[in-house]
């Protein structure tokens, strides 16, 4: 049996909220599927991977020495996320290419989300989609 912190994964997902693109990147712990750090952004960039990384930093127990996995996405490649796992004792883990299977932890958590909460909801603008987000994720 495995243990809080251990094993981590992350990805990134698009949410088309009327002409607007909304981007979510959880960090989900494999042990009890909570999400440990997430960011949520109206673009897919190093700032989102930032916020996302800096909650996960503010959560992170003195000793946990994870691993982290993610698909082969630009921002995993990124020097400066590199850098932050490696002063954090994260080990990295990136999915083979053109294997999605290896994320499906993850795949699986966008698809609970989307059948939950967005799929046929109407939002009165993307703040609210947001607000509505961020209460299903503390849920």
């Amino acid at each position: 049996m495995g243990k809080v912190f251990e094993k981590l994964a992350t990805e990134v997902t698009q949410l088309k909220v009327g002409d607007t693109n909304v981007y979510l990147s959880p960090i989900m712990d494999l042990y009890n599927n909570e999400v440990k750090a997430y960011s949520v952004s109206l673009r897919p960039d190093l700032a989102q991977i930032r916020e996302k990384l800096d909650g996960l930093s503010k959560r992170f127990p003195e000793g946990a020495t994870p691993i982290l996995h993610s698909d082969q996405g630009w921002q995993y490649q990124h020097a400066e996320y590199q850098r932050y796992l490696k002063e954090h004792n994260i080990v990295q883990s990136m999915s083979r290419k053109g294997n999605c299977m290896d994320n499906g932890a993850m795949k699986c958590f966008f698809v609970r989300l989307k059948v939950e909460m967005f799929y046929g909801k109407k939002f009165a603008s993307v703040e609210e989609f947001i607000q509505k987000l961020h209460e299903y994720i503390f849920y």
